[in-house]
């Protein structure tokens, strides 16, 4: 019986076996297959003859320490076959001991995980790619609004400049003075708008403990003239003690993106009846961040489809599709939270869930 398991086990993954040293005594067919190694080539040589130089030493350190406290190691390792080609394995490594309860040797049962990892690195890399998609489109809109809260200060500074000029010829010390002041208040406030735009697109840093209501304050200083210009009337309620861990710039991001969606949204809307509230609060553990529009909602027939790369209602030269599918991928992967939909009494509901911190600590 123990032959036939035996058999069993060798004939469906690949095995090796090595001694206390990491010296390999014994290597399967399947192992010779997919190293590439012959087993005489094997046979006595230590186990790193398949380590892929990619791995750093640590994960090393840290299989060894595992092993040697007589516990087993799960992972999976990254390799290199003798052609120079990479493989991947999921790797078990189980210490053997005698009778005496001191370790014989190591026994690692692995299979081939090789397409899957390819899969995965495919996704990423066009996942990568769909976020550089999707802050160039960003940049556009950006610029765009840049446009849009220069063109009233530039107007105010090119009148102050007039303003001055005069009063210098006409030798008015004081409205001199007066006047440089507010031209000087006026460029700051154009340098603060640089300075907003520079930090939306810096990249992101680690992950650390953030208020999403700063996220907010960003958010809006972004947006705030444009929304002004499409008469959209903003209301909002945040509770700023909430705390979470992640990249404050990357849930900007988000906010920025449902922003813009609501005001493409409500432009069709009369100007009277245009309305964005956001709302923050905490739920036991959870932060949840709303916003909400009353632009009519979104279509049932189409609900299942908006957060799919590409798709979009807009016209190609508004929208790219991407922005409901990144911010739902940043959501998720770097804030360790979900962006769903919800149908709202006169428009359209969107709630970012994450998880918060036990201890908080108002900035």
């Amino acid at each position: 019986m123990y032959e036939q398991y035996k058999t069993a086990v060798e004939s469906s993954n690949i095995v090796s076996r090595t001694d206390i040293n990491g010296i390999i005594t014994f290597v399967n067919d399947e192992f010779c297959r997919i190293s590439g190694y012959r087993r005489e080539a094997l046979i006595g040589r230590d186990h790193n003859i398949v380590r892929h130089p990619d791995v750093p030493d640590e994960t090393f350190a840290r299989l060894w320490s595992t092993i040697l406290a007589k516990r087993t190691y799960r992972s999976t390792v990254k390799n290199l076959a003798k052609d120079g080609s990479t493989f991947y394995v999921n790797t078990t490594i189980t210490p053997i001991l005698n009778a005496a309860g001191a370790i014989d040797e190591f026994i690692a049962i692995r299979y081939d995980v090789t397409k899957e990892m390819e899969l995965q690195f495919q996704l990423q890399e066009k996942q990568e790619m769909l976020l550089w998609q999707s802050r160039f489109a960003s940049l556009g809109h950006m610029i765009a609004n840049i446009a849009h809260q220069w063109r009233q200060p530039l107007t105010e500074l090119n009148l102050l400049i007039y303003t001055l000029k005069n009063a210098a010829l006409d030798h008015q010390t004081d409205a001199v003075i007066s006047l440089h002041r507010d031209a000087k208040t006026v460029i700051q406030s154009m340098s603060q708008t640089i300075d907003d735009f520079q930090h939306f697109f810096r990249p992101g840093k680690e992950r650390e403990p953030f208020f999403p209501a700063v996220s907010v304050d960003n958010a809006l200083a972004l947006l705030q003239q444009i929304l002004r210009k499409e008469h959209i009337h903003l209301t909002q309620q945040n509770d700023r003690d909430v705390q979470v861990l992640g990249i404050q710039n990357e849930l900007t991001q988000v906010l920025v993106n449902l922003l813009q969606n609501a005001k493409d949204a409500l432009i069709s809307r009369p100007d009277d009846d245009r309305e964005i509230r956001i709302t923050l609060w905490q739920e036991k553990d959870a932060a949840l961040l709303c916003v909400e529009d009353n632009a009519g909602g979104i279509p049932s027939e189409i609900r299942a489809e908006i957060f799919a790369p590409y798709f979009t209602t807009k016209h190609a030269s508004q929208g790219t599709g991407l922005g409901l599918f990144m911010s739902r991928l940043i959501v998720e992967k770097s804030l360790q939270g979900t962006l769903q939909y919800t149908s709202a009494p006169r428009g359209a509901r969107f709630v970012i869930t994450l998880p918060t911190l036990k201890e908080t600590t108002h900035p």
